[in-house]
């Protein structure tokens, strides 16, 4: 059975940095990306980040430049540096996996096939 665990949230002064962790457990058939979602109070959950197997990221507007995605397929990991954080980047964030989509080999699932229970960034002033 898959899993996916986050760590390494908590409450940090606007300007400082936190790194979130995603330990996977069990085995990902056809796995293509892992990703970083956020929701904060009120919102919907968007995505804050991805990187596929090969190591390619993505990220989202608001993040880019402060936020960085690595990966350690050693340790089943993934990770999320986060620095210069601001007020709005309080939020759960849930780590998530992706398969490859069925019948499409070379693209991700449109959404995540395996989600962690979401660990709590709060920034404040």
């Amino acid at each position: 059975q898959v899993q996916l665990v986050e760590s390494g949230g908590g409450s940090v002064q606007a300007g400082g940095s936190l790194k979130l962790s995603c330990a996977t457990s069990g085995y990902i058939d056809n796995r293509c990306e892992m990703s970083w979602y956020r929701q904060a109070p009120g919102k919907e959950r968007e995505l804050v980040s991805t990187i596929k197997n090969d190591g390619t990221t993505r990220y989202a507007d608001s993040v880019k430049g402060r936020f960085t995605i690595t990966q350690d397929n050693a340790l089943n990991t993934v990770y999320l540096q986060m620095n210069s954080l601001k007020n709005d980047d309080t939020a759960v964030y849930y780590c998530a996996a992706s398969r490859r989509e069925v019948g499409a080999w070379w693209r991700c699932s449109a959404q995540p096939d395996y989600w962690g229970q979401g660990t709590q960034v709060t920034v404040s002033s």
